[in-house]
Formats: structure tokens, sequence, C-alpha cells
């Protein structure tokens, strides 16, 4: 081959390798967007769950340390990307009488960045207030009876009385005995609830509006079962022969018709759950925390308990570092677990309120 037929052929190579070279950077760089989709909404899900978690529990130990419950709210999340790419591509080809001889030479790079724009907000403000110590609707309450939460649980951890009869209460670092039939009736409502002989439906009136309604299934259950719905009408003071019951919001007793729940806020229902958090013996001892309260066995067995110790242990489901402490509730505590998702959803079934105005973000495309 001529020289001359030696330097064509040299551009054609090196104006391929360069074409070859651009044409594969542009490919890698097409849809970066959507393979990020995969990553990001797991990734930053399951932060937000975790930070969730973390919240309520710390919030809940700061109220057994008589501290300022603070909540913080993510509003929004703007993941922004940006991939910059070039390619050079040079090269000489010499003259017959050149000593350098022929050479190219190609460079590339890519620079990929990503900027995400978290908004937090403070929730604060009358709304938000009002959310907290506003008594959760009854009807919610039942709802997740009907949604699978055992009576005895849930009942235990919302209510602070039914139709009179009173649970057991911790407010004001005084401790009030449940009384002796509405123990029981926790416990006749999860049988009859886990025999299907209880549920719940709204219905419309023109004149009240939606009304929560709870009924009792009488056809095709066990004797044993129809027994214990009986026993619940008794203890309750309801009507023996009214098959339903209108849910209404009642320190007292309601009328023949309705069945008066006294539902608790979510500052009522931290707070007895932060009696169940285990507190270090010196922090007692101090008096930096609320003093501890003797829980019935029952008590313990269907809320669980938060522990804490100086170290955080690698079992942990949740664990926050309080004042050099830290409390934690244990991955195999399944009943500890459920009952601090049952809070985290009373927290969203309560009216919060949202910010009037939140920020406008502007992220520009790059």
């Amino acid at each position: 081959m001529n020289p001359a037929s030696s330097r064509r052929c040299a551009r054609k190579s090196a104006a391929r390798l360069g074409a070859a070279v651009l044409a594969t950077t542009l490919a890698s760089c097409t849809g970066v967007g959507p393979r990020t989709v995969a990553v990001d909404r797991f990734d930053y899900s399951s932060a937000i769950a975790n930070s969730w978690k973390e919240q309520t529990l710390l919030n809940i130990v700061k109220i057994r340390y008589v501290d300022l419950p603070v909540f913080v709210d993510v509003s929004s999340i703007v993941a922004g990307y940006s991939l910059q790419t070039g390619v050079t591509v040079g090269g000489v080809v010499s003259s017959e009488r050149a000593v350098q001889g022929n050479y190219g030479s190609i460079s590339g790079q890519a620079v990929y960045t990503d900027r995400p724009t978290i908004t937090y907000v403070p929730m604060t403000g009358e709304k938000f207030l009002r959310g907290l110590i506003t008594p959760i609707d009854p009807k919610n309450i039942f709802f997740m009876l009907q949604a699978g939460y055992p009576a005895d649980f849930i009942l235990g951890l919302t209510v602070e009385s039914l139709n009179g009869v009173r649970n057991r209460s911790a407010a004001g670092g005084m401790v009030r005995e449940a009384d002796p039939d509405f123990v029981r009736v926790q416990q006749l409502l999860r049988d009859v609830q886990a025999a299907g002989g209880v549920g719940m439906r709204v219905e419309e009136d023109k004149a009240k509006g939606s009304t929560a309604v709870l009924f009792f299934q009488r056809d095709d259950l066990p004797a044993d079962i129809q027994a214990k719905s009986a026993e619940i009408r008794r203890l309750l003071r309801l009507q023996a022969d009214q098959p339903k019951f209108a849910l209404t919001y009642s320190p007292m007793r309601g009328a023949d018709n309705e069945l008066a729940v006294n539902s608790r806020s979510l500052v009522q229902i931290l707070q007895a759950f932060a009696s169940y958090v285990e507190v270090p013996e010196q922090d007692l001892r101090d008096k930096i925390a609320a003093p501890a309260f003797a829980h019935a066995e029952t008590d313990q067995r269907e809320v669980g308990r938060i522990r804490s110790g100086p170290t955080r242990p690698e079992t942990a489901y949740v664990a926050v570092q309080y004042r050099g402490t830290w409390f934690w509730v244990d991955h195999s505590d399944w009943l500890t677990k459920r009952a601090l998702t049952a809070v985290m959803f009373f927290f969203t079934l309560a009216d919060t309120g949202s910010p009037d105005k939140l920020p406008l973000i502007t992220i520009p495309a790059q």
C-alpha cells in the first residue's frame, strides 16, 4: 500500500473510531431519568419511613421525660440530575518525509450530578395543635378493628371509656385502673371480632349526614359467640334486642341506640404509649423522667415495651438516642412494632392540617 493510501486509511479509521465513541457516549446518556426511578423511589420511601418511625419513637420518649415533642414533615422531594459528556478526537497524518509518523488521540469526559432538593416543614400552628388535642373520631377507631387490628389492643390504646365504662388511664402522672367490666368487654369483643360477629358501616342521613354504625351479626354464629355478644351489651348497658348502634363521641352513656365512645386524642395516645418506655434507674432517681407505672401483665403483653440501654443494639427495628441513652424497639418484638405502627396510623388519621403555603421550588433542567 502506497503512502497516500495509508494516510487515507488512517483518516478514515480515526473518523470511524471517533464516531463510534461519540455514538456510545450519547447512547449511554439517553434515558438517565427513567433508570433512576427504580433506585430513588424505594430509597426515598425507605428513608422517609425510617425517619418517621424514629421521629415517632423519639417524641414518645420525650413525653416520658416531660419534654416538648416536635414534629417535622417532609413536604416535597425533587431529585435533579445532570449529565454532561464530551468527546475529543484528534490526530496527525504526516507527510512522506516526516520523522514522527502518523498518530491519533481520543479523549472523553462525563460529569454526573445528583442534586436532590428536600423541603422540611415544622408542623406547628393552631390547626396542627388542635389536631393533636382533639379526640380521634370514633369511627376511625372502629375502622381499625374492621381492618383486622385486635379489638382489645386498639380499644386499650385509644379509648378512655365505652358508654361510661372506663379504661385504664395514666394521664397527668396519676394512674386510674380500668373498670373490670371494660377489661372483660375487651376480651369478649376480640372473640366476637375473630368470629366475624361484629362489623361497621356508614349510613347516610339527609338531616344528620353520614353516621358510622356498629352492628352485631346474629345469624349463623355459634351459640358461645352469641352469648358473648349478649354479655357485651349487658356490660356496656346497651339494649339487648338492638342489632346496631350509632357511634358517638361522649364521656357519658349514650342513648339507647348509641354507643358512646370517649376516644383519646393523639397526645393522650402518646402519653399512654410513653408509660411503656423503660427509663434508666438513674433518671428516675434524679426525677428527670416521669415516674414508672406498674402495668398489668395483660397490658404488657398486648402493647409491649420500649427498651433502653447505653448502646444501640444490632437487632433494633427502630432506635433513637436521647440524653445519651439509646431507646429502641426490638425487631422480634412484634407487639410493640404493631403498637408503634398503629400510633403512626392514628397520626395520619388525625386532622393535623398542612401548611397553607408550601415553598415554591424551581429546579433548572441541565
